[in-house]
């Protein structure tokens, strides 16, 4: 194992054993790396790799500090990655939310109250036949990440949010190219909160899926 990396598994030990929580203070260089039986450039390139990833916040003339350690902030390296990626891999993208939004619907199901039915409802009013392109998916967007707030699971909202952030060109792009797609975008919107407001988990799930499944289907087609 390389060095880097034994001090990286320290320093993630320290944390998961709770030596070291969210907001503490790492001690000194020198202290550390004694305490760790690590050389000081090894830890000191821990930190770097651990910082880009905001597991730590190094401050100038402050010290290293362990950041909030929240699902947004972690997941957040993740958003770069996904950006970079080619249209090509939109596809790939898209079925990885095909396989966790309907599971946060599904638990959206279960928490759902009538003031979120309404809130929901009060969305789909704002879209309409002449609704551009840009507004669908801005409404898109708001309409799903209420969705999977409602599941409770943070961990889960962020990375659908990362995922969808990131899917932005493709969804465009099919709304450029797609005679109705306010249309049926509205109609399957309205029928996930239908499914919602009845409190129905499974038929929730299959609402969504089959959302996402259309423009899966479209993009596979459209990629040849």
């Amino acid at each position: 194992m390389a060095v880097t990396d034994e001090a990286i598994l320290k320093i993630k030990a320290m944390i998961r054993s709770g030596e070291l929580k969210p907001g503490d203070r790492l001690p000194p260089e020198k202290e550390l790396s004694e305490s760790l039986g690590l050389s000081r450039s090894s830890l000191r390139e821990a930190v770097k790799a651990l910082e880009v990833i905001r597991v730590l916040d190094v401050r100038r003339g402050d010290g290293t500090y362990v950041t909030s350690l929240n699902p947004g902030l972690l997941l957040d390296a993740m958003s770069f990655v996904l950006e970079i990626h080619q249209d090509a891999s939109v596809l790939e993208l898209f079925e990885v939310r095909r396989m966790l939004e309907p599971a946060a619907a599904a638990l959206a199901a279960q928490r759902i109250t009538a003031a979120d039915v309404e809130h929901l409802r009060g969305l789909l009013a704002e879209v309409h036949g002449t609704t551009s392109v840009d507004d669908l998916v801005a409404h898109d967007m708001v309409f799903h990440r209420y969705i999977t707030q409602l599941s409770g699971n943070a961990y889960l909202t962020q990375l659908l949010d990362t995922l969808s952030s990131s899917t932005l060109r493709a969804r465009v792009w099919r709304g450029l190219s797609e005679e109705g797609t306010v249309e049926r975008t509205l109609t399957e919107h309205h029928l996930i909160v239908d499914a919602l407001e009845m409190g129905d988990a499974e038929l929730t799930s299959a609402q969504a899926t089959v959302h996402i499944s259309g423009v899966v289907a479209w993009l596979r087609k459209a990629l040849g």
